[in-house]
Formats: structure tokens, C-alpha cells, sequence
């Protein structure tokens, strides 16, 4: 297969990562970055390079005609910027969320499929091998699990606009917790069958009808059980902002991060994946009810930084492109995590008003 000419569209955190991934890899060729403000240009600058610039989405792809998009923009545009791709023949990346509404995000899959084109949605967690080993162990921790995680953010200057751009159209616990209810769903096979949830408005700096604290609850038909909290903004508290545990009746497994967990670390987009050490508690007691073994730690030694996950996101991309990979399970994945998401999301708004 030819070299993948890719338009890069969003040039803000992500899309930076992401342009920084082709813009090294032999395999790929930028035909172009798009952005509605100067960040283009300073992506250029990063890069030492001379890629196109456009202000418009919609030209560059019909100047462009890239063989694969990746969208990396706010969230309230990446359905019609996916369908918009698949129609000129593109295969897609889009970042999380897939879309903002549920039927969005069915209209997404069903073009990729009427293209016949790839769409991989950028969940980075599951490139990393220590967030791997944390769902292998966990399974072993028998049925039904526990499943507590959290990612709240204090942020201040850069981080607070960009987190309050996000939140003109989406809440902390749609944008965040679609990746840990992947987690939890590749945790267990047992199919989700209800969520709750809680969330407040903490500032008037966000639309009156969303909320920057959320937090959701999630039954499995297995009997397991979850929560995610997510916080963001300069109220947030930075205590316990971090906790990866799953829970069973053999034992926990737990994500320790002791550099991320840090104060002043809660809105650094590097720390949101660095996992540095796993925990693993064995509860087997002996006669007098106390237990045979030690804690377990693994400390992993491919320990990927975040610009390195999203190498290794862009690889599996190039790999689905050139092998004609099945994205199927993929992209259901994709889809049922934002649903349950988005159930939750919807409650808490209901609350609101």
C-alpha cells in the first residue's frame, strides 16, 4: 500500500500528538492541518515543517483528497466531520468521544461501514501495556468485581480553557468516562444493565444547563458494580483525584501511580496515563484468618509516555489500513461505552433544571 496521505484537523493537544506520530513515521504524509485559530501554525513551528494550512474543514478536504482523516477537534464536531470524510472516501481517526448523542455516533458507524473504510476511535488506554495487565489481572479476581475509578482535574490557564471549550457541548463524565467504562466493560463479559448518576455546577464560567462535577454508577448482569468520578476546574480538589481499583472476592488489583498522584500533576495531560506500578492483593486467609502471601507489585518496564501511546495508537491505525483489519468489536466497544455514558450524562442534567 501507498503512503497514507493524512489531514490532520485540530491542532490543540491531541491533534499535535497525533500530527507528531505521522510526521515521523515514513508511512504516513501530512497533506494538511486544519485549525479554526493559529494553533496550526504553531504545529508547523513544532515540527519544523511547512504543511498546508486551513482555516476550513470542508476545503481542505476537497483540496487535500487525503486517504485518511484524523479528527482531533471539540467534540460537537466530530460527527459531521467524520461523515464529511467517509463521503470524499477517507478512512477515519477521531478522537473520544465517537460523537456527542448516541444516534450520532450510529450515523458514524454506519458510514464507515457504507464507505467501506476504517474509523478507529482514540481510546489510548488500550495501547498501554500496564492498563493491559491491570484487565488481565483483574479478571483473574473471579465474579462479581468492584470497579472504582476516578480522574479529577484542577486546572488552571491552558487546561481551564481548553476545559471549558469542551464543556460548551460536553460533561466532564462523557469526555473522561468513556474510557474507563471500556475498562470495566473489557473487565467483565457481562452486559451492562443500568447506570445512575450525580453532578454539580461548580462555576458560572460553563453553559447553565452542564455540569463540571459528575460522577456515575454502573450495574452489570453479573452482579459486578462501578463508579467513575470526574471533576474539572480551578475548585477541584486534588486529594485521592487518582484511583484505578478493581475489586473481587479473590482480591484487588490497583493502579499506583506515585509521580502522577503528585500535587499540581491532576491536569497534566501526561500523568492521565502514566501508571509507574501495579498492586495485586491475594485474600486468601489461612486458619487463623490471616493471609498466605504478600501484596504483588509489577512494575513494568515498557512504561510509554503519552506522546509514545499515541505513536502506538497511529501504528494500529496504519496496521488496520494496510491489513484490511475488522474494526467491528471496535467500534460496538466505542459505541457502548458512550451509550451508558450519555445515560448517565442525561440523568444528571434532568436533575439540573
Amino acid at each position: 500500500m501507498h503512503t497514507i496521505r493524512i489531514l490532520v484537523v485540530g491542532c490543540g493537544n491531541m491533534g499535535v500528538s497525533h500530527a507528531t506520530a505521522y510526521h515521523h513515521f515514513k508511512e504516513f504524509e501530512i497533506v494538511g492541518l486544519v485549525s479554526r485559530g493559529d494553533s496550526k501554525a504553531r504545529l508547523n513551528e513544532k515540527l519544523q515543517a511547512t504543511y498546508p494550512l486551513f482555516n476550513n474543514y470542508e476545503a481542505a478536504l476537497v483540496a487535500t483528497t487525503p486517504d485518511a482523516v484524523c479528527i482531533a477537534t471539540y467534540p460537537d464536531t466530530h460527527e459531521s466531520y467524520a461523515l464529511m470524510a467517509f463521503a470524499a472516501g477517507a478512512h477515519v481517526f477521531i478522537e473520544k468521544p465517537l460523537a456527542t448523542t448516541v444516534l450520532g455516533a450510529k450515523r458514524v458507524l454506519e458510514a464507515a461501514q457504507n464507505a467501506n473504510r476504517k474509523l478507529l476511535v482514540g481510546y489510548i488506554l488500550r495501547y498501554h501495556p500496564s492498563w493491559m495487565r491491570f484487565i488481565e489481572e483483574g479478571r483473574k479476581m473471579g465474579s462479581p468485581l468492584v470497579f472504582r475509578m476516578n480522574l479529577n482535574q484542577q486546572s488552571q490557564g491552558y487546561m481551564w480553557d481548553v476545559h471549558r471549550n469542551i464543556m460548551q457541548s460536553l460533561s466532564p463524565i462523557v469526555d473522561c468516562a468513556v474510557h474507563y467504562i471500556d475498562v470495566m466493560c473489557q473487565l467483565t463479559d457481562a452486559k451492562p444493565i443500568a447506570v445512575t448518576a450525580i453532578g454539580a455546577r461548580l462555576t458560572p464560567d460553563i453553559p447553565a444547563d452542564n455540569y463540571n462535577y459528575g460522577q456515575l454508577q454502573i450495574r452489570f448482569a453479573d452482579g459486578s458494580v462501578g463508579w467513575y468520578e470526574a471533576g474539572w476546574g480551578p475548585m477541584v480538589s486534588q486529594t485521592a483525584f487518582f484511583v484505578k481499583d478493581v475489586i473481587g472476592p479473590k482480591g484487588s488489583v490497583s493502579i499506583v501511580a506515585k509521580e502522577a498522584a503528585q500535587d499540581g500533576n491532576s491536569d497534566d495531560v501526561g500523568s492521565h496515563t502514566r501508571t509507574e506500578s501495579i498492586r495485586i492483593h491475594n485474600a486468601a486467609m489461612d486458619g487463623s484468618n490471616n493471609f498466605t502471601q504478600p501484596d504483588k507489585w509489577i512494575d513494568l518496564q515498557d512504561e510509554p509516555d503519552h506522546q509514545e501511546l499515541c505513536n502506538r495508537e497511529q501504528r494500529y491505525f496504519l496496521k488496520a489500513m494496510k491489513e484490511d483489519l475488522d474494526l467491528s468489536k471496535s467500534m460496538q466497544d466505542a459505541l457502548e461505552s458512550l451509550t451508558i455514558a450519555l445515560a448517565a450524562d442525561a440523568q444528571v442534567k434532568a436533575a439540573l433544571k
